[in-house]
């Protein structure tokens, strides 16, 4: 009996730790914060500067030490980073991109984790039932766009549409969970829907080139791999056609229009979440999820009136040109 409740005590006394971890990580007031960064492009860079710049304004720029580390869209050195803050023992780690999250998962369950730029965290966590709190010591904020009006922007937009294909990235889970969700809306609407997968940044713009030949238009979802090169992508069409996209970054680059979040505000409120943790006002394992407060209807002037689409119709429905 005595074994039983030292085992007890032991054991009660490692959980009182560990919440004490994962709910202030405390070093004077002083703080170090690793920032995995999947990849360089618009969306994710202007969450990260959101995501400093709430850390400043609560902390104090002199409080606060950022190790920002970005991955090159190479999913492996993801880990080689998170590793790496694991061992330096930050203080807080904020993964940026659903790769970067996965990473920092598999590299600590110790430090407090935020995400963010993550769709949906029970796909990138094969967690079932997710009922929006990840717990342990990850929390963090979600870019889930508003996937059934994104379709039914499409077919507002674009009414003469038959045939619509699906252009993602399929390492990305959270595209695959977006594009099914896209798949089965336009599905009910009567509209026939073609998925064209590309591994990375090397089969993008061949596919891209086969997606725009065999359809009426495009959707791509909120893609980090397609949002680095859309560009190339709206370059590689012979037959250029209207494409609705996830979000905005892409839509500067290839598409006609988006309904589409802040990125940066989405990283501001991941560095107020990270603020509270620091400051021992919050436990990390019991912070929900936390999305988008709104979303913005906005157009792309020049490729619309490449296309042929009037941008004075678009702007009676509430749509905003997106600024160059």
């Amino acid at each position: 009996m005595k074994l039983k409740r030292i085992a007890s005590m032991m054991l009660a006394l490692v959980l009182i730790f560990s919440a004490m971890a994962l709910t202030s990580c405390s070093n004077g007031g002083k703080y170090t914060v690793g920032i995995c960064q999947l990849v360089t492009h618009e969306a994710l860079d202007a969450a990260t500067n959101g995501f400093k710049q709430a850390l400043i304004d609560e902390l104090g720029e002199e409080n606060v030490t950022f190790d920002l580390q970005n991955a090159g869209n190479d999913v492996p050195q993801c880990k080689t980073i998170t590793d790496n803050f694991a061992s330096k023992n930050v203080d807080l780690i904020m993964a940026n991109a659903t790769p970067a999250l996965q990473a920092a998962v598999k590299s600590t369950k110790t430090i407090p984790i935020l995400g963010t730029s993550v769709t949906e965290y029970g796909v990138a966590l094969e967690i079932e039932n997710f009922n929006g709190t990840v717990g342990g010591n990850v929390s963090g904020t979600s870019d889930l766009a508003p996937l059934k009006d994104q379709a039914a922007m499409l077919t507002d937009l674009l009414p003469a549409a038959k045939t619509v294909g699906l252009l993602y990235c399929a390492a990305e889970a959270n595209s695959v969970y977006q594009v099914n969700v896209i798949k089965n809306e336009l599905t009910q609407k009567g509209i026939t829907c073609k998925e064209y997968k590309f591994n990375d940044t090397n089969d993008v713009t061949l596919i891209a080139q086969q997606a725009a030949a065999e359809n009426d238009a495009l959707y791509i979802p909120t893609d980090n791999t397609a949002a680095s090169c859309a560009a190339a992508i709206y370059n590689a069409m012979s037959v250029k056609k209207p494409i609705i996209t996830g979000e905005e970054g892409p839509c500067k680059s290839c598409g006609i229009a988006t309904l589409s979040i802040s990125y940066y505000d989405l990283g501001y409120a991941t560095g107020k979440m990270a603020a509270k943790i620091l400051r021992g006002e919050s436990n990390v394992s019991q912070m929900p999820i936390e999305y988008a407060a709104q979303f913005t209807k906005k157009y792309n002037k020049d490729i619309c009136d490449e296309l042929g689409i009037d941008t004075a119709a678009l702007e009676a429905k509430g749509y905003v040109a997106i600024a160059k």
